[in-house]
């Protein structure tokens, strides 16, 4: 009895391993981008902007949307100076009735989606003793929520079809919880967990789920980053970072990078060689990565400051984030379409 019931067992984990190696493979099929239907949200600039173009270059058909006007014009005359059209729409991906009605147009104008890219996020930098409450319920509603409202607007149709692919750009931020980025790296911690879980829970249905885990890159984000606490002291710290060649990457490369992951239906793609290092590094050695982090936080970073108030980068300007030093981010800055406020 005991034999015929270890027989049974071995059978059941053989056919579940076979099972999971089927779905695995259905989803790890090359995917044709010509002619494809992908929808990137917070595409109106940075790395969005950048993946739009490289989604456009391999002749998928693309529709963006972002809540400012001015910079979706922008885009849309960026496409048509390419020879490239662009679907641009203007949404709060944090309100679940504009998502629901963003997705509807673009079905409606261009067809099914067959690509989602969850890019939208927002960036908080300062101590926690000058965060609020409110800070991190809006880091959840922009950097996970919209993802959430995104991904369960496209699904069903992605279902009926048994084919589709959703890619989440995550963050270092997902796998080490930087001091001062404390509210950001909460909610990509909270991306990175329903996008593993997604991707297991619709293998089976021929859709794959990608995350993207992203460290530094030079998007020119770092003027519309909010900070919190000595404002001119946060700011300057983050925009070297993101300037440094090493530390921080091209933007251009980190966008073909995770388009090849979505071709090729990788569960996961860590954008540039710091972000390899900390994710092998933090689960190795987490007593001392928290230590050295710690360290960091009360000798290195700014100390908290007076008040609750949050600024712009843009809003802290001063000589050092002017200097040649951050030359590589202003580059990147015009290149996609940062300058409007």
């Amino acid at each position: 009895m005991e034999r015929i019931t270890k027989r049974l067992l071995w059978t059941a984990l053989g056919s579940a391993c076979c099972a999971a190696a089927t779905a695995y493979l259905r989803t790890m099929r090359k995917f044709d981008l010509q002619d494809k239907v992908v929808l990137i949200t917070g595409g109106s600039r940075g790395l969005g902007l950048v993946l739009a173009r490289e989604f456009a270059s391999r002749g998928a058909r693309v529709a963006v949307c972002a809540r400012n006007r001015a910079e979706l014009s922008n885009v849309e005359s960026d496409f048509r100076l390419g020879g490239n059209t662009l679907l641009a729409l203007e949404c709060d991906v944090t309100d679940r009735s504009q998502v629901e009605q963003m997705i509807s147009t673009v079905e409606r104008d261009l067809g099914p989606i067959d690509v989602l890219v969850n890019n939208a996020g927002t960036i908080l930098v300062g101590p926690l003793e000058n965060h609020r409450l409110e800070d991190f319920e809006h880091a959840m509603r922009t950097n996970f929520w919209a993802a959430v409202y995104t991904t369960f607007a496209v699904l069903p149709g992605m279902k009926r079809r048994q084919s589709g692919r959703i890619v989440n750009v995550g963050s270092i931020g997902s796998k080490l919880a930087v001091p001062h980025l404390l509210a950001y790296s909460a909610s990509k911690f909270a991306l990175y967990g329903f996008s593993q879980g997604l991707r297991a829970e619709v293998a089976k249905d021929g859709i794959c789920v990608t995350t993207a885990v992203p460290g530094l890159m030079r998007t020119g984000s770092p003027r519309h980053v909010e900070t919190k606490g000595n404002h001119k002291k946060e700011y300057t710290w983050f925009i070297l970072s993101d300037s440094m060649p090493g530390l921080s990457m091209s933007a251009v490369r980190a966008a073909k990078k995770i388009v090849n992951a979505c071709i090729v239906g990788r569960g996961e793609v860590q954008v540039g060689l710091p972000a390899k290092l900390i994710s092998k590094a933090a689960p190795l050695a987490p007593n001392i990565v928290g230590s050295v982090l710690g360290a960091m936080n009360a000798w290195m970073l700014p100390q908290p400051a007076d008040g609750t108030e949050t600024k712009k980068g843009y809003e802290t300007e001063n000589a050092l984030t002017r200097s040649l030093l951050t030359a590589l981010t202003r580059q990147a800055e015009l290149a996609n379409n940062q300058s409007v406020p």
